[in-house]
This record gives C-alpha cells, sequence and structure tokens, in this order.
C-alpha cells in the first residue's frame, strides 16, 4: 500500500469514527490512529529513496550524453585535423567538421534537454504526491488535535462546576 492509500486509509477511519453527542468531536482509538500515521511514516522515506534513485539516474544519463557528446567531437575535431591537413580540400574538411561538431553539440544539447525534462517532470510528480501526503497528514492532526481539544473542555466529575453569577445591573 502506497503512501497516498494510507493518507486516504486515515481520512476514512476518521471520517468513519463514532460522532459524540452533542458536539463536533467523535472518537477513535488513538492506538490505531498512532499505527496508521506510524505505517504512513515508514513509507515516505521509501517515495524519498526512489525519487533520489531517478536523480542519480538522471546524472548517469547526463553522464553518458556528455561522454558520447565529447566522443563525437573528438572524432569531428579528430576528421577535421586530417581534412585540414590534405590542403587540396582543406575548404571542405573545415566546413565538414564545424558541421559535425555543430551536429554533436546539438546532439549532446538535445539529449541534455530530454533528460532534464524527464526528471523534471518525474520530480513534479513526486513533488505532488508530497504535497498531498503532507495536506492528507496535517488534515489528520488537525482532527486529532480538534478532537482532544473538544474533548478537554467538558468538566471532569472531579473538578466542581461553578455556578452562573448574575451579572450586576447598571
Amino acid at each position: 500500500m502506497g503512501a497516498l492509500d494510507r493518507i486516504e486509509e486515515i481520512i476514512a477511519y476518521v471520517e468513519q469514527a463514532k460522532a459524540v453527542p452533542m458536539s463536533r468531536a467523535c472518537k477513535v482509538d488513538r492506538a490505531e490512529m498512532i499505527a496508521m500515521l506510524e505505517e504512513l511514516q515508514n513509507e515516505l522515506p521509501g517515495d524519498l529513496r526512489r525519487a533520489e534513485a531517478m536523480l542519480q539516474e538522471r546524472d548517469k544519463i547526463i553522464d553518458a550524453g556528455e561522454r558520447e557528446a565529447e566522443r563525437i567531437i573528438t572524432e569531428g575535431e579528430t576528421e577535421h585535423a586530417r581534412l585540414v591537413s590534405r590542403h587540396e580540400i582543406t575548404v571542405s574538411a573545415e566546413h565538414e567538421g564545424n558541421r559535425i561538431i555543430a551536429e554533436a553539440r546539438g546532439e549532446a544539447q538535445r539529449l541534455r534537454d530530454e533528460v532534464d525534462e524527464y526528471v523534471d517532470t518525474t520530480l513534479a510528480n513526486f513533488e505532488q504526491f508530497l504535497h498531498r501526503a503532507l495536506s492528507g497528514v496535517e488534515r489528520g492532526r488537525d482532527k486529532m488535535h480538534t478532537l482532544r481539544e473538544i474533548g478537554t473542555f467538558a468538566p471532569s466529575p472531579q473538578e466542581p462546576v461553578e455556578e452562573e453569577k448574575p451579572l450586576p445591573q447598571l
């Protein structure tokens, strides 16, 4: 079960809790609620590790693309130098070498752009997931705090209830 499923489960649990008569409060099993929140807490680091693995994979792809671009550029420059050394085709070789270098640089930039787009999309999806998870946790905590606060307003059997005194007349 994923973290979002856990959050939905917690929300459903709170929504199905028995209402306390004459109040907005409801009764939930504290131990069960804590257990559900701890399960959610344990799942989030896994999602964060997956995001970190995606970033590492992005770096590997970028490195591979840069190495390939450097190889292509080196080949282009080598070919360029070879062609330039031949006097009768110097002009043609310069154009071809420049074309290969430009093509290699364009291909390297295209690869970088594709990788950046992929990683940005993946991170944006993960960011949305984390926002939804955080929002669910905040709603759960708010409900829990509200229930706790509402529960503390009722006087306990040991506390004497003060009688209301009439306001003085002016």
